[in-house]
């Protein structure tokens, strides 16, 4: 077992229950916890709701001393170990952590808090989209006009050979990938 001070571990946890997991974890004394979470809307058949997860689904981060609490860590409520490579559990990179911790800090003050990032839809004018589904599931088109209030968009499809605008659910498209600002 190696280091002397704390360092950051990985921590296993069942799905869907890391949140749970991390605040037994926040009761002991010389562990420091980092939990994050996204916070999304999602279209459901009861209409759109706003879903939260765990950024790294099945872990979470802990801050401690390997050689004085890997046990008491490994036998906490709803821990299913550590990740390790073999006999050995490798630490995290602190700047790895505190990466994460610096973006969280750049979010509104209640989210801050909760360790959680909401993530919000960004479409231009001109973007390449598809519909994901619905009647016109796997069309391709340009996106002419974003309502953001409605969350709706405008799109130009080809549709039977010539072009139309329609309108559709801004969480009914395949938004297209960009680099972080």
């Amino acid at each position: 077992m190696s280091g002397d001070g704390p360092r950051w571990y990985v921590v296993r946890t069942p799905p869907k229950r890391e949140h749970i997991v991390a605040s037994h974890l926040r009761e002991l004394e010389e562990v420091e916890v980092f939990c994050p979470r996204l916070r999304y809307r999602k279209a459901t058949r009861r209409g759109k709701i706003w879903w939260v997860e765990a950024m790294f689904p099945g872990y979470v981060l802990a801050r401690f001393t390997l050689s004085e609490m890997q046990r008491l860590i490994s036998h906490q409520q709803g821990v299913r170990g550590l990740v390790k490579f073999g006999n050995e559990v490798p630490p995290v990179p602190d700047g790895l952590v505190e990466t994460l911790r610096r973006e969280m800090a750049r979010m509104p003050e209640e989210e801050n808090l909760q360790e959680t990032i909401t993530l919000v839809p960004r479409l231009a004018t001109g973007d390449e989209v598809e519909v994901a589904h619905g009647p016109l599931g796997g069309f391709q088109g340009t996106v002419l006009d974003v309502l953001p209030g409605r969350e709706r968009v405008r799109v130009l499809l080809e549709f039977l050979g010539q072009p139309q605008v329609v309108e559709v659910d801004l969480f009914s498209l395949l938004l297209p990938r960009r680099p972080l600002p």
